[in-house]
């Protein structure tokens, strides 16, 4: 059955669906209060939400907006529900967003930003390429700045966030994480995993990831 997406700006979000959002992290380990969703439909744009047989199975809050000049989709808290469509449910959340970013940004290159805390989170950015961080790469200055950029986008303090290796300290809060395991998350490549081997999410540790979508590959995803 073919997922239901909408998108609404976050002014228009109810209690009842917060309530909803909450109750799909009730089997994560890391499950969302109301109190911290409604602090997002404050801090964020917009909410897509992903529904099939009108049973809501995932959502993402995210802005569209220029860091510096350039494009980007900041993407903050997010969660996917933990079933057998669950990567089909990340791949129609996605395609929105996609579509939303082409509209705002046509012929331009964007850039995609979240915090993660598993290796099989890296799924979000399969579409897209010259993720960071990656293993056995030298993150150039451009690129440690492109991480401090959207750490301080996601309200982290720079004395937290290390740009080397693109982790954030947690001070023992919820972290507004983008939710996601993978169906194969004991398969992620090793070289993933070791990107989250000094995370420590009891502490609220998060990896900032992100990548771009270059203008003539967003108009594919996008469309």
């Amino acid at each position: 059955m073919a997922f239901e997406i909408e998108t609404k700006d976050c002014t228009a979000v109810t209690d009842a669906e917060l309530g909803e959002l909450e109750a799909i992290a009730a089997e994560s380990p890391r499950a969302f209060s109301m109190g911290l969703l409604s602090k997002q439909a404050e801090e964020w744009v917009l909410l897509t939400t992903a529904r099939e047989d009108e049973k809501l199975r995932g959502y993402v809050f995210y802005t569209l907006e220029r860091i510096g000049g350039t494009p980007a989709v900041v993407m903050g808290l997010a969660s996917v529900e933990r079933n057998n469509r669950r990567a089909t449910t990340l791949r129609s959340l996605m395609s929105e967003i996609y579509h939303r970013a082409l509209m705002a940004f046509p012929d331009e290159d964007v850039v995609f930003g979240t915090q993660l805390i598993n290796p099989g989170a890296f799924e979000i950015f399969q579409d897209l390429e010259q993720e960071l961080p990656r293993s056995g790469h030298k993150v150039s200055g451009e690129e440690r700045a492109w991480g401090r950029r959207f750490a301080k986008r996601l309200g982290i303090s720079s004395l937290a966030y290390d740009d080397r290796t693109f982790l954030a300290l947690g001070d023992g809060s919820t972290p507004r994480i983008f939710d996601y395991e993978s169906p194969k998350e004991e398969k992620t490549s090793p070289d993933v995993q070791e990107l989250f081997k000094e995370l420590h999410t009891k502490n609220g540790d998060t990896l900032i990831a992100l990548a771009w979508a270059m203008a003539e590959r967003l108009e594919k995803l996008g469309s």
